[in-house]
């Protein structure tokens, strides 16, 4: 009975997030519960729902902070300088071109916000493509394969991931760095190719003439947040945060909670600037993080009432255990693909448990299916899917049709993901 109470739970959050009827904040609460109460569990419910957000307190605190570290780092300018470096190395060669954009849109994409990261490169390379005549359509891809590699601890996805199976983000990361190495240098190999063949196409020469580097202009008010004078110390203290996190050494949200200080008192060392800029970058942390707390209750309740494990061993019987093994493997193929039918939220939070569950009962580590999902849903898959609002985001800048960009970079994006999938295998990070 448990077990049909889950999947129906699931399901229903799945057509409730797909459908829109309700918010993935109310549903992740309001499901759970009712399910909970059917099944009879009563005040228990609330022990449930305090463990699941317990858990799920470390990846909050995380994400609050690193919402607000990047942000107030963009604020004084350090990405300025980089990004125009890269403009002025891409020159007029299109396969330049095309390496610079997916360079800058993996740079930009570190906060792990998609639409920042269209909003920064599209408007930024856009004036060199229309400047070349060059397909815009190669634009809005490199972009895409740009973002959709830099998948990261502090990303929405791997959070989600580690909030779901109760992993900590940087054990799931950290087998996957090189492989992320592996899914940078296809993409920038992509790049080249699909540039070459652009360059042929314009039948453009290099000609030796100085390129002049489109410039953005700033509003005054980014003018008067800039410190540029900073850009050192922020670079540092920027290197020092990720690396000390991506070792594992210091927990993220204690990385987070002290960078943030560290970069409030370089740039904005008046205590009425810092809570300016606090602010300014709340409603996106808060909007997260409420979702975030939301899936603690999800979980907490459906593990606490054993819909999980009911409904994990319902999922043995139907695997074959001497195909278990397979399962990480199928999952990084298909997980692109995917991001075309779940949102993050509906996938991550309902599907992905009940996946590594069954797996996990079958002798297959739970890691091992979460680090298969992250090679692709909602990582390469996520500027393509008519789920996210960072695609009509990422179409509308560049000025192309939603289908055209889907049919021109859904392949390229699906290679990625795949070669990041063979990556795993031979890497060691699961079997095939």
């Amino acid at each position: 009975m448990l077990a049909l109470t889950g999947l129906i739970s699931v399901l229903a959050l799945l057509a409730l997030i797909l459908t829109k009827r309700m918010s993935p904040l109310a549903a992740l609460i309001a499901v759970p519960v009712v399910a909970a109460v059917v099944s009879g569990f009563g005040l228990q419910i609330t022990t449930f729902i305090l463990k699941g957000i317990t858990s799920v307190a470390p990846v909050v605190g995380m994400f609050i902070f690193a919402i607000i570290f990047f942000g107030v780092l963009t604020d004084a300018g350090m990405l300025d300088p980089i990004i125009s470096r890269i403009l002025r190395l891409v020159g007029a060669r299109p396969p330049r071109i095309l390496m610079g954009t997916a360079l800058l849109a993996l740079l930009i994409h570190l906060d792990g916000s998609g639409a920042v990261c269209f909003l920064v490169t599209i408007p930024a390379m856009l004036p060199v493509y229309e400047r070349l005549n060059m397909d815009k359509r190669l634009l809005v891809c490199m972009a895409a394969l740009g973002a959709g590699v830099n998948f990261l601890p502090w990303a929405g996805v791997t959070i989600r991931a580690s909030v779901a199976l109760h992993i900590p983000t940087a054990e799931i990361f950290a087998p996957l760095l090189l492989v992320q190495g592996v899914g940078l240098v296809f993409v920038l190999l992509t790049a080249y190719l699909l540039g070459k063949r652009e360059e042929r196409r314009l039948g453009l020469v290099h000609d030796g003439r100085p390129f002049v580097v489109p410039t953005r202009e700033l509003s005054e008010q980014e003018l008067a947040l800039r410190r540029p004078r900073r850009f050192w110390p922020n670079l540092v203290l920027t290197l020092v945060v990720m690396g000390t996190m991506i070792t594992g050494k210091v927990d993220p949200v204690v990385m987070f909670m002290l960078g943030t200080v560290v970069a409030l008192f370089i740039n904005y060392p008046n205590a009425d600037e810092q809570r300016r800029r606090v602010d300014a970058h709340a409603p996106a942390a808060l909007m997260m993080a409420s979702v975030l707390l939301a899936a603690g209750t999800f979980t907490g309740i459906m593990s606490g009432t054993g819909m999980l494990n009911a409904m994990a061993s319902e999922a043995v019987h139907l695997i074959p255990a001497g195909q278990a093994h397979h399962i990480p493997f199928v999952m990084g193929l298909i997980s692109m693909p995917l991001s075309l039918l779940f949102d993050p939220d509906s996938f991550y939070l309902g599907v992905l448990p009940v996946v590594a569950g069954a797996a996990e009962r079958l002798g297959v580590p739970q890691i091992q299916v979460a680090q298969a999902a992250l090679l692709g849903q909602m990582t390469t898959g996520f500027p393509v899917s008519p789920l996210t609002p960072a695609t009509f985001l990422l179409v509308g800048l560049a000025g192309i049709d939603l289908a055209e960009h889907q049919k021109f970079a859904i392949p390229f994006l699906f290679a990625t993901s795949v070669v990041m999938t063979i990556a795993c295998v031979i890497l060691g990070v699961f079997p095939l």
